[in-house]
């Protein structure tokens, strides 16, 4: 299995492509990295170059699924919700036209699976990543270490879903 975990950003956007056999105790990283985009660029100019960056990752790495965050606002600031559904918006659009199964989690649920607390703070999410995967250091910036923590729950979320259609199964 190949997780692609995108992190939606339109200033930065991390992924993560980690890898691993079926039932295989071990998760590896295949790439993982991020998408700068220059913020005096128009927003519809860094969606061309989100799609762009995004087709060539998913030529470069040939996932077999996708794992995105779900869209969360902040009352009181509602505009970096609308911006991140844009990128996410691309996003999806790129994993569905490749025929890439999409995993969508929330950004609690991401958090609680990867270091016990669904509010935990970037800093214990970089911390919970470089531990699981035996990293040296949190990568960096955060949104690489989120994409990662994105792809450790997707691919936690499938293979429990594997399991279980193969117990039902029998």
């Amino acid at each position: 299995m190949r997780v692609l975990a995108i992190d939606p950003g339109l200033r930065i956007t991390g992924y993560a492509c980690l890898g691993c056999e079926a039932g295989g105790a071990m998760t590896r990283i295949i790439e993982a990295g991020c998408f700068r985009f220059a913020a005096h660029r128009t927003v519809a100019e860094r969606l061309v170059e989100l799609d762009e960056d995004l087709r060539a990752l998913i030529e470069r790495v040939a996932p077999t699924h996708g794992a995105v965050e779900t869209v969360f606002s902040h009352v009181e600031r509602p505009g970096p919700a609308i911006v991140m559904g844009h990128a996410r918006g691309v996003i999806l659009l790129n994993l569905q036209r490749a025929g890439i199964e999409i995993v969508e989690l929330p950004p609690a649920t991401v958090k609680k699976a990867v270091t016990g607390r669904g509010r935990a703070t970037k800093e214990q999410v970089g911390r919970a990543v470089a531990s699981a995967l035996h990293l040296p250091a949190v990568p960096t910036p955060n949104d690489v270490a989120d994409a990662m923590a994105i792809g450790l729950t997707a691919i936690t979320r499938l293979e429990s879903t594997v399991a279980s259609a193969t117990s039902t199964a029998q």
